[in-house]
């Protein structure tokens, strides 16, 4: 399996994630699924039915973030100094066409947050924006049509 980018803050994330899935939420379940066991028959007993399907979410989740973790290329953007637009950068954009200016982080794609200002790298505006420096424009391909966005500043950490 191929290398995914991630910040070290999204590494972080996914470590806390996966700590309190371990130490928090196995435990709990565990105990659950014990204490649906002693009411006695488990043909007919909804309650250990969920704790069984909460455990195997539980386990499926664990499985999920240990496999993200070991395919992650964590990368810090603050140890970054190019000019141009690469994964980690946070930009500055102004649209070109309505004049509104906005701020966005390119992250992995499961640190992707648009209520953060953080977009996908495999994103379309990402893409567009890869490769480029300040003062450069970026045509984006979007659902209602090409958006032109300018680079306004181009920083990281």
């Amino acid at each position: 399996m191929s290398k995914v980018p991630m910040t070290v803050a999204g590494a972080e994330r996914l470590k806390h994630e996966l700590h309190r899935l371990k130490t928090v939420d196995r435990p709990a379940v565990i105990q659950a699924i014990a204490e649906a066991r002693a009411h006695g028959d488990l043909s007919e007993n909804a309650d250990y039915d969920a704790a069984k399907e909460r455990q195997g979410f539980i386990e499926g989740r664990i499985s999920e973030v240990e496999a993200k973790l070991a395919n992650a290329q964590v990368i810090d953007p603050a140890t970054l100094d190019v000019p141009h637009v690469v994964f980690g950068a946070t930009v500055a954009l102004a649209d070109l066409d309505s004049s509104d200016e906005v701020t966005y982080q390119i992250v992995g794609d499961d640190e992707a947050d648009i209520k953060h200002g953080k977009i996908s790298i495999n994103s379309p505006i990402a893409r567009a924006l890869i490769g480029k420096g300040e003062g450069d424009v970026a045509d984006v391909q979007a659902p209602g049509g090409v958006r032109s966005y300018e680079i306004l500043s181009v920083r990281y950490g």
